[in-house]
């Protein structure tokens, strides 16, 4: 990262509330003309979107309860009555999506929640007290960068026993180290800012330095990379779902629902098809908003 933006320098030392608010603005309006005017990032954006919405009014948007059994219409292909074709319990696969979609969104904005702020925690304290500190919760975050996410995500699930939640927790474990190691880099540059240095002559402990004035400047790497990890994470729950280690029957978790599916997938192919197809098209939305977002954020994208 390079010194901070003009406006966004600006925008920091505006005594004037309505100055500020202003230049906030501003910068809002800079870049939703900027993500508008990528169409991979519309579709992007637009693809997360109906995710969101479809996990807002699973309810509305199907007739058939997700776990509702009818086994005289078991394994039944696509018709008027089952747009995406039933299941070995004769449940509505469409149904069953779609409220998983819920299940999903609630990974993705739990783990977000909690991954994000304790990497941004650690990586700027890192980076900017230095010496001792640094070295010790960057080797931490070596030791867990050192082991594959989906690795480390079982042998912690193995140790918290399998479960919607250990998942969720196994997974922030495997999430946070990736955004510690970008905050650190950010606050290894930011220290060195004229601002900072001022503010220290001001007498400004370092806590209040750190969380009041290089935190905030992390956050727009942050919220790219946390973006742009939605779709390793939403990939590692339906690993956990597909070996039984996730959310666990009947719920209609999409990974589950491909494993199950794997069985008839000779025959019966849409068992398992239909829950792959809405993992990768909700990965790839979360890959393409991710980089928008990634030439949005970045001060070097906006100086060019």
């Amino acid at each position: 990262m390079t010194e901070p933006t003009a406006t966004f320098r600006e925008w920091l030392s505006a005594a004037d509330p309505a100055s500020r608010a202003q230049a906030q603005a501003q910068e809002i309006y800079r870049a939703a003309l900027a993500l508008a005017a990528n169409p991979l990032t519309l579709i992007g954006g637009l693809i997360v979107l109906a995710l969101l919405l479809t996990a807002l009014f699973a309810p509305v948007l199907t007739i058939y309860a997700p776990n509702d059994q009818d086994l005289a219409n078991r394994l039944a292909p696509s018709s008027s009555l089952h747009l995406l074709g039933t299941d070995e319990l004769g449940r509505d696969i469409f149904s069953r999506i779609v409220h998983g979609a819920r299940l999903t969104l609630y990974i993705v904005i739990v783990v977000a929640l909690t991954a994000a702020p304790a990497g941004l925690a650690i990586g700027a304290t890192a980076g900017y007290l230095g010496g001792v500190t640094e070295t010790i919760l960057m080797r931490i975050t070596d030791i867990f960068l050192a082991f594959p996410k989906l690795i480390l995500a079982l042998a912690f699930v193995a140790a918290l026993g399998a479960g919607l939640n250990s998942a969720i927790l196994a997974i922030a474990l495997t999430a946070w180290p990736p955004i510690a190691r970008i905050a650190r880099a950010e606050a290894l540059v930011i220290r060195q800012s004229d601002f900072i240095a001022a503010v220290r002559l001001m007498g400004a402990s370092d806590a209040r330095i750190i969380f009041r004035h290089v935190v905030p400047l992390c956050v727009p790497s942050v919220i790219v990379r946390i973006t742009l990890d939605m779709a390793g994470i939403i990939l590692i729950a339906a690993g956990l779902g597909f070996l039984g280690l996730g959310a666990q029957p009947p719920a209609p978790e999409w990974g589950a629902m491909v494993s199950k599916g794997r069985e008839f997938l000779t025959d019966q192919w849409w068992i398992a098809t239909y829950p792959g197809i809405a993992i990768f098209i909700v990965s790839m939305g979360f890959n393409l908003l991710g980089d928008g977002l990634r030439d949005v954020l970045d001060p070097r994208e906006a100086t060019r």
